[in-house]
């Protein structure tokens, strides 16, 4: 008897100790309000893979000042807890550089990494390591990052590392990298930590043959990070669904939300089988106040009309799933995703 109940302790602590420090990806949609979900979930056969997620809650995306935000401010709130002007990344309306999730999960000793489908210096991504006045500030953004200590980079941009102003080259900077050129110098590298800069300046778009692909890039990288075995805090941004947005281009937001659905599905597959990760999916804002006006189901179409080559002020869903998932559930500021994962990371305190 007193064996049993032992091996129950032990069975419990274990899972307790498991549950204390759980990898955490944050997947931000650009632009991705619900009738994008929406839209790519017809246009794919009325299923997506968000349908899997346990929690759903929404978030207000309203920047400081503000109704309608930018991805500099939406970006800023999630990664560092702070509503900020538009434009501004990681600094709050004092003046003052605030630390990002991110950056909080390196002192808890997180490996860390991001994958994006824009430059890696865009708003989004740099809002979770960079502190600058104004959003276009490319080059300080990349110097920043250069500086960072972050174990994986993938996105374009790599003009802003090796053909600055300054005549500085990050890329030969940044030695304790290696810096590879596809997908499989990628998932043959063995290096601790990994840079791949896929395009000069911003990735074309998935419908012009952006590769390789979003799935395979973020699957690539769980199995780099998984490796190492400690807990890993994962960035991965679907960037170009606002892009689309912003054209007022049904085809183009749509192949763009579709790859990020299969990058999702590929996320979701791992923290199954992990058991101790946490995921979140959500967007910054919702692009182009699309409105669904009809289709046909059968030949998975849409039909649809924009209200604005900008940015709405609509709440944007948040998916959740994992430990500490049930804390996404509800309405709240998009300040409060920052402060959930924080929870989850601190969780042994």
């Amino acid at each position: 008897m007193k064996k049993s109940f032992l091996l129950l302790l032990l069975s419990t602590f274990s899972f307790l100790q498991s549950q204390e420090t759980p990898n955490i990806i944050i997947m931000i949609g650009d632009g991705m309000g619900l009738t994008q979900i929406t839209a790519g979930m017809y246009s794919n056969n009325n299923t997506i893979a968000l349908e899997d997620f346990e929690f759903i809650g929404l978030s207000k995306t309203h920047a400081l000042g503000q109704l309608v935000t930018d991805s500099a401010a939406s970006g800023t709130a999630m990664a560092c807890g702070i509503k900020t002007y538009n434009g501004v990344i990681g600094i709050d309306k004092n003046n003052a550089h605030q630390p990002s999730i991110l950056e909080l999960s390196q002192k808890k000793g997180y490996s860390t990494g991001l994958v994006v489908t824009s430059s890696v210096v865009h708003a989004t991504p740099a809002s979770f390591y960079a502190k600058v006045p104004s959003r276009k500030l490319y080059e300080d953004i990349a110097l920043q990052l250069s500086q960072h200590s972050l174990d994986l980079i993938i996105g374009g941009g790599l003009d802003f590392f090796n053909k600055r102003e300054d005549k500085r080259d990050l890329i030969k900077e940044m030695n304790q990298y290696e810096f590879v050129t596809d997908l499989k110098e990628l998932q043959n590298t063995t290096s601790d930590k990994i840079g791949f800069l896929t395009y000069k300046k911003e990735p074309p778009k998935k419908l012009e043959g952006r590769s390789p692909a979003l799935d395979e890039l973020v699957a690539t990288s769980l199995e780099k990070l998984d490796a190492r075995k400690k807990p890993f805090f994962l960035l991965v941004e679907g960037s170009q669904i606002d892009w689309g947005g912003h054209a007022n281009e049904m085809d183009y937001m749509v192949s763009e939300f579709k790859e990020f659905d299969k990058t999702i599905e590929k996320v979701l597959d791992f923290a199954k089988k992990d058991g101790n990760t946490l995921v979140i999916v959500t967007a910054d804002h919702e692009t182009g106040g699309l409105t669904l006006k009809g289709g046909n189901l059968e030949k998975a179409t849409v039909k649809g009309d924009f209200s604005t080559e900008g940015h709405s002020a609509a709440m944007v869903p948040v998916f959740s799933y994992g430990p500490f998932s049930k804390l996404f559930a509800g309405i709240y500021e998009n300040t409060a995703i920052f402060e959930k994962m924080k929870q989850a990371l601190n969780a042994e305190q």
